[in-house]
């Protein structure tokens, strides 16, 4: 099989709550702009080339789709680019989205949003997407502060049928205690890969441990972040990339799959065939010897 014939299903399933997604989803952050993400100043991607990827995602079958209101540049909104693109929504597709940071109009961040304004940033989301509630919502935050007021809010919107399901992004363990006392919590979502550390480690298994979904960011990227994936690979990580035909990307994707059932993936992209490429990904089984040498490096 080519991977433009390899579809999400082969990634397998998880349950968000009561919504089943494939395990291979699509980030939308790349869909605004060219080059590293999220900057003001940035070129905006043909609107027509992000439409198109965004339509071939749902043909190969990805169901689960990450996005923010905080997702935009000059001329694009990740938000409003899933509307036209995907409106009226399938009833099998998830939109996820995220509230807590903001970005002005001119595209500078501004502080997190209070427990008081998170209900205006639930709104924006469901305004630009065309929704009247949504899938789920993560709540992002920075720092090590207490995080009942805000996730409470947002539980307070689950109960009034804005939100269907809730989550968390960027945190610690014990936020994840914190949020579970006070509504469930279907998914985690913090940056993970190859290399992480032990404290990312821990998180993924507690998650596994309690049937919560965990969503890494940047599993591709690593150190690249926002601007990309890097060039650095290890000679180890090549060798079994050619040994399989593959890129590197690819196994980085396939790698971090392997390491539970509860482990999704949301590779963002705005070209259509490394979007091609990252669904495939999920069709590779890795060896138990290339998963501990993978799992043996650095980044």
């Amino acid at each position: 099989m080519t991977s433009d014939t390899i579809t999400a299903a082969a990634s397998g399933t998880w349950t968000l709550g009561d919504l089943v997604v494939n395990r291979i989803g699509f980030g939308a952050m790349r869909l605004t702009q060219h080059g590293e993400a999220l900057v003001p100043d940035a070129v905006p991607l043909d609107r027509g080339q992000a439409l198109r990827v965004l339509r071939r995602a749902v043909e190969l079958g990805v169901n689960h789709i990450d996005t923010a209101a905080f997702y935009f540049s000059p001329l694009r909104s990740a938000n409003e680019l899933i509307n036209r693109a995907l409106s009226p929504y399938s009833d099998d597709l998830v939109i996820v989205t995220k509230v807590g940071p903001g970005r002005d109009p001119a595209g500078n961040w501004l502080p997190h949003a209070t427990s008081e304004q998170l209900r205006g940033q639930v709104e924006e989301n469901l305004r630009q997407l065309g929704r009247d509630h949504l899938d789920v919502v993560n709540l992002r935050i920075v720092g090590t502060d207490s995080i009942a007021e805000r996730f409470g809010a947002l539980a307070e919107l689950r109960d009034a049928g804005l939100i269907r399901h809730l989550g968390l992004s960027n945190i610690l363990p014990h936020h994840l205690a914190e949020a579970q006392a006070i509504a469930p919590v279907v998914c985690v979502q913090n940056m993970y890969g190859i290399g992480a550390s032990p404290e990312q480690e821990e998180l993924l298994r507690i998650c596994g441990e309690q049937g919560v979904a965990f969503v890494p960011f940047y599993s591709i990227a690593g150190t690249g972040r926002t601007a990309g994936a890097t060039t650095d690979d290890s000679s180890t990580l090549r060798a079994i990339a050619r040994a399989r035909g593959v890129s590197a990307a690819q196994i980085r994707l396939a790698w971090t799959l392997h390491q539970g059932p509860h482990v999704l993936a949301i590779p963002g992209t705005g070209n259509p065939d490394h979007l091609a490429q990252n669904v495939a990904a999920g069709a590779l089984r890795l060896s138990e010897a290339e998963v501990t040498a993978l799992g043996s490096l650095s980044g």
